[in-house]
Parts: C-alpha cells; sequence; structure tokens
C-alpha cells in the first residue's frame, strides 16, 4: 500500500477503488479497473476539479448579475450533485462556497427586484404617457383639427405602443389592458372625427364643383359679347373665388376651363385696345403738344395770364379726345400739374383779395359745370346708343371735370 498513490481527500486500492474523504467519513467513489492507480485517483480528481468550475461558473455568474432565479436554480441542482459525488476532492469545501452563493443570490435577487420593479414603474409611465398624448389629440374641437398632422401623430404614439410593447418590460395584465383601452378610445374617436371631416368636406367639395361648373357655363356662354364680356366675366371670377375650394383632384381642370373662357375675352379686348390704341396714336401726338405749349405755365406768375392760357389748352385737351391707355395717366398727371400750379397762384391771389377769388372759382365753376352737364348728356346718348367707345370717352372726360370742380371747392 506504501506505493500506491494518495490526496489529502482520498485514497485509491491495487484493484482500482478509489475512495473520497467527505467530511468525517470514508467513501468509495468507483472504479479505474483498466488503468493504473495514479491514472485512476486523476480520473476521480478530474471530476471534482468539473464541479469546482461549475461552482465558479456561478460565482462569477452572481458576481456578473445574472438572473438571480436562475443561479439559484444551478445551485440547488449543482448542491444535489454534490451529494454523494464519485468525485474526490474538498467536496466540504464546494458545499461552503455553494452556501456562500445562497446569500450572494438572495441580495442579487433583492437587488433585481427592486430594479424590476423600477423598470416596471418607468414602463408604466412611458405606456401613460403615449396614452396621454393620445388623448390630449382626441381632446381637440374637431373643428380646428390639422387632421394630416395629427394623424401623423397617432400613427406615430402607436408606433411607440408598438415598439414598447415589443422592447419593454411585460406589463401587469390588469395594467396593460387598461392603457390599451384609454388609448384605443382615443384613437377611435379620433378616427370617427376624422371620417366625419371628411365626409363633411366631400360633400362641401361636391358642391363648390357644381357651382363652379355653372360659373364655367355662364362664363363660356360670354363668348359671342367679346371684349364686352369682360366685366361681367370680372364679376363671375368675384363669384368663383367666393366659392371655395372644389377638391385638389378637381380644383386645377375647373380652373383651367374657367380661365380658357376668360382669355378669349380678354384677348378680344386686347385686340381692340390695341386697335384703340392705335386710332388714338394721334390724339396722343396732339395732347403732348398742347403739354409742350402747357408746361412752360410752370414759371408763370401771372395768375390771370396763366389761367386764361390754361382754359384754352384744356378746351383744346377735350376736343382731342382719348389717347392710348398705357399713355393716359402718364400726359393726364403731366397736366394737372400745371393746373395745380394755375390753382396756386389763385390760392396766392385769394389770401390777399377774397372777393376777386371767390369771384374766379364762381366762374371757373361754373364753366366746369356746364361742361359737365353737356358732357352728362353726351353720357346719356351714348348709353341710349350702346356705343361702348363713345360711352368711355364720356365717362372719362366726365370724371376729370368732376375731379377738378371738386378740387376748386365747387
Amino acid at each position: 500500500m506504501s506505493g500506491l498513490p494518495v490526496h489529502p481527500f482520498g485514497r485509491v486500492e491495487e484493484d482500482g477503488t478509489v475512495y473520497v474523504t467527505d467530511g468525517e467519513k470514508e467513501r468509495s467513489v468507483g472504479q479505474y479497473p483498466d488503468g493504473t492507480p495514479e491514472e485512476a485517483l486523476a480520473y476521480f480528481v478530474r471530476k471534482f476539479d468539473d464541479l469546482a468550475g461549475q461552482v465558479t461558473l456561478l460565482e462569477q455568474r452572481a458576481r456578473a448579475g445574472a438572473n438571480a432565479a436562475d443561479v439559484a436554480k444551478s445551485v440547488r441542482h449543482l448542491r444535489s450533485q454534490l451529494d454523494d459525488a464519485n468525485a474526490v476532492g474538498d467536496l466540504g469545501a464546494l458545499r461552503t462556497r455553494l452556501g456562500a452563493l445562497d446569500t450572494e443570490v438572495e441580495q442579487l435577487s433583492g437587488q433585481q427586484k427592486e430594479a424590476q420593479q423600477a423598470a416596471l414603474t418607468e414602463a408604466l409611465a412611458h405606456r401613460e404617457s403615449i396614452v396621454v398624448e393620445a388623448e390630449k389629440l382626441a381632446a381637440q374641437n374637431p373643428a380646428s383639427i390639422q387632421w394630416k398632422r395629427t394623424s401623423a401623430q397617432v400613427e406615430e404614439l402607436f408606433a411607440q405602443w408598438q415598439q414598447h410593447q415589443k422592447d419593454g418590460p411585460r406589463l401587469p395584465k390588469n395594467d396593460a389592458n387598461a392603457l390599451w383601452k384609454r388609448f384605443r378610445t382615443a384613437r377611435t374617436h379620433l378616427d370617427t372625427e376624422r371620417r366625419k371631416f371628411f365626409a363633411e368636406l366631400d360633400a362641401q367639395h361636391k358642391v363648390a364643383r357644381e357651382a363652379k361648373q355653372r360659373i364655367i357655363e355662364r362664363a363660356e356662354a360670354l363668348a359671342p359679347k367679346g371684349a364686352d364680356g369682360v366685366p361681367e366675366y370680372r364679376n363671375l371670377l368675384d363669384e368663383w373665388k367666393a366659392v371655395g375650394r372644389a377638391g385638389r383632384k378637381h380644383d386645377d381642370a375647373l380652373w383651367d376651363k374657367f380661365k380658357a373662357a376668360g382669355d378669349a375675352l380678354f384677348q378680344a379686348k386686347a385686340e381692340l385696345d390695341a386697335k384703340d390704341n392705335e386710332e388714338f396714336q394721334a390724339n396722343l401726338v396732339q395732347k403732348q403738344a398742347l403739354l409742350d405749349e402747357a408746361e412752360p405755365l410752370l414759371k408763370v406768375t401771372d395768375r390771370q395770364s396763366a389761367r386764361e392760357k390754361l382754359r384754352s389748352i384744356q378746351e383744346r385737351w377735350d376736343e382731342i379726345g382719348k389717347v392710348p391707355r398705357d399713355s393716359f395717366r402718364q400726359i393726364e398727371d403731366r397736366l394737372r400739374k400745371v393746373e395745380q400750379h394755375v390753382r396756386q397762384l389763385d390760392d396766392e391771389h385769394w389770401q390777399k383779395s377774397d372777393p376777386e377769388k371767390q369771384a374766379r372759382q364762381n366762374g371757373m365753376a361754373s364753366q366746369l359745370e356746364d361742361a359737365i352737364a353737356k358732357l352728362e348728356e353726351e353720357l346719356a346718348a351714348a348709353n341710349a346708343s350702346g356705343n361702348p367707345k363713345k360711352i368711355k370717352e364720356a365717362e372719362e372726360a366726365l370724371e376729370a371735370r368732376r375731379t377738378w370742380l371738386k378740387a376748386i371747392g365747387g
């Protein structure tokens, strides 16, 4: 026996039977008949080392914060293996280490429960925040909701809900159901209001489409009137603007038809204006010559002389007639400047002689009133004849005389 290998916690017999000292007892752990006594003892030592390695691994898992329940289950399983374990080594020390693990696992379990509770509380708060946002959206006045943006917000909240449900901790069933019911109620309410809104909008669009179609028909019926149809078309344009939207799919097409009807009228008007401009070009030349005669009056200080020359120029100005439309404002403004200068001379004279000023004003006012009466008769005659050209000429001349009369206080 003296030549057989020994171990602090075991020995081997010549027949290959290996024993382990487990506490105060020695027991057989098995035989290794096909090897030497050294090999037999080494075999059961290795089995102990395997058990020790498992204990070390559990210690590492516990310190790393592994799931406490899983570690506890492994501890129980390994403890049962150590009972009557067929291995040679300090089995008591392994049991002691497992006992220490029980304490660590208990502490770990408490920490993990606290962490789980904190995570659950946070998860409930997060899920609650999603619900609150959905309920805020649902509480809006349906008439003021911007549905495109609100619908996108609801879908984003639903995506957050699904992602949290997938990645977050599992909530208690009652809490999860209660929160989902609130979220679903808010979402359903918004969906109902959205469908109602768009149904009403579709109805409004239908009314607008029908109204715009009728306006188009009236606009197209103006085609035979040519340029004379432009005023009526402008009235139709005001109606068009008041009708409102007819829906994105229809508005552009309807507008194209309405605009085409107007384009035909405006084209006729443009052709007529071009013809008038050509006809009135000679008048423009004559009025420009009168301006060359009138503008030197800006340097004249003799009011009587200036007034007499201006009156002569005004009479000839009226006799000439209309000028091209694009030149009307420019030449009228130039004449107004001369008239203002002459009026200022009168005003300055009035400061010195009030009776003379009154007499002068009355004279000029009387002349303008006579001219206005005559032009009113011409306008009435033009309206009776239905001649657009003469009507426009009379209206413009009448407007100018009334402006002059108002300027001198008549």
